[in-house]
């Protein structure tokens, strides 16, 4: 698709047959592409409509009703920030009072959508010609934002950013363009030294512009933090979806943080106040009592210090992240788990305990121990699919040094 396509289809007559569209259905795309072109469309505008109907159903996963109302590329919306985290983007921008950010690395305008709805306005910039144009038309009730072709390298800051308010925006390249992975998706680059802009780029940026914000990838690693600045990592639904780091006014709290997100429930936010100096880590197998698998923003935020200062808890095994405690305290950022059984990890044991307590079904969670999930099912003589006994949750561990298993029951 070129710039002229996407010209079309903003078009009064093109954005109405968009409109009434139905949900894509593979199984109705050939009859719909007659339908189109029954109506004197050219080939490629009726074959850009059925694309735009196909990823506009894809897009409601992340965009939920405003779906219907923008423009999409397939790698495009792939990349997009999902309609929750830029509403959280785009607060930062608003609560420091600017007036002006500039987006420089734009895609199709998700960021550059939210910040506009709160009343800033934005200048995108994309290096696809045609991204920035499918971001222009995405802004187009916005009439003060706009999103035109260019390098994120050739934006020049303003004399006195503080004084113009003026802030800056970067969501750089994390994929390799014409190179997949094994399930078809653009490969993702994870080091700071792969990503397009370069850091270099970013922190020179953010020296010049005191109000900048990047999205980076949620493997952001702790020691290349910037002083002064906030780490944020966020997740939604339980799988982490960036780390963001912000400056200057944009900063809420120095140091690292995590957001969690969860459809149809309020965010919550754990932050570096509310860590143990020290995480205590297990003695012993516990008896009884609670297991806690705090939400992977906290992990990879490096807060489980939050998780066992609330439980009074301890982590199983230095680095693994699941905590025990005595206490049922309920958090909004760890799943708690009633402890029922723990012991010594062997197959003959575990394969007993689970005859003996007529178990059938079971799911297993496994962190720091190595093996064969399906092998270990036949080893235990447990189905995947159910029969008429109980079902049981394993978690294969290490616990004080030792590999483990502990049977839990979710609360």
């Amino acid at each position: 698709m070129d710039p002229g396509i996407v010209r079309e289809l903003t078009s009064p007559r093109i954005r109405a047959i968009l409109r009434e569209l139905p949900p894509y259905a593979e199984d109705a795309a050939l009859s719909l592409q007659r339908d189109l072109r029954r109506l004197n469309l050219a080939p490629e505008v009726a074959a850009a409509i059925l694309t735009q109907q196909r990823l506009r159903t894809r897009a409601r996963a992340k965009f939920g009703e405003f779906a219907e109302d923008l423009l999409y590329t397939p790698d495009g919306l792939e990349q997009a920030t999902r309609l929750e985290v830029a509403a959280g983007h785009a607060g930062r921008f608003y609560t420091a009072s600017l007036a002006t950010v500039h987006d420089l690395t734009c895609g199709i305008g998700a960021d550059a959508v939210a910040l506009s709805a709160l009343g800033v306005t934005v200048a995108g910039t994309d290096a696809d010609e045609t991204t920035a144009a499918i971001a222009d038309a995405n802004l187009r009730p916005w009439p003060d934002s706009r999103a035109r072709p260019g390098l994120a390298e050739e934006f020049e800051p303003p004399r006195d950013p503080l004084r113009a308010r003026v802030g800056v925006w970067i969501d750089p390249a994390r994929r390799v363009p014409g190179h997949t992975g094994r399930h078809g998706r653009i490969k993702r680059v994870f080091r700071l030294d792969e990503i397009t802009p370069t850091w270099q780029f970013v922190l020179q940026v953010a020296t010049a512009v005191p109000a900048t914000g990047v999205k980076l990838s949620p493997s952001m690693p702790h020691d290349a933090i910037p002083l002064g600045t906030e780490a944020q990592w966020t997740s939604y639904d339980g799988e982490v979806l960036e780390c963001a780091v912000w400056w200057g006014p944009l900063t809420e709290r120095p140091g690292r943080s995590a957001r969690i997100l969860h459809h149809n429930r309020p965010p919550v936010e754990v932050d570096e106040t509310m860590v143990e100096p020290e995480v205590p880590t297990a003695t012993a197998l516990p008896t009884s009592g609670w297991l806690y698998e705090p939400d992977k923003a906290v992990t990879q935020a490096g807060l489980l210090g939050a998780v066992t200062a609330a439980t009074m808890g301890r982590e199983v095994d230095p680095g693994l992240g699941y905590v025990l405690s005595d206490l049922a305290v309920d958090l909004p950022y760890a799943r708690r788990y009633a402890v029922r059984e723990a012991m010594p990890f062997t197959v003959k044991s575990l394969r007993g305990w689970l005859r003996e307590h007529k178990v059938t079904g079971v799911t297993i969670k496994k962190r720091g121990v190595r093996l064969d999930e399906d092998a270990l099912r036949r080893d235990l003589r447990i189905g995947r699919r159910a029969g008429d006994g109980e079902q049981a949750t394993l978690v294969l561990t290490r616990v004080a040094g030792r590999q483990s298993v502990l049977v839990v029951a979710a609360d």
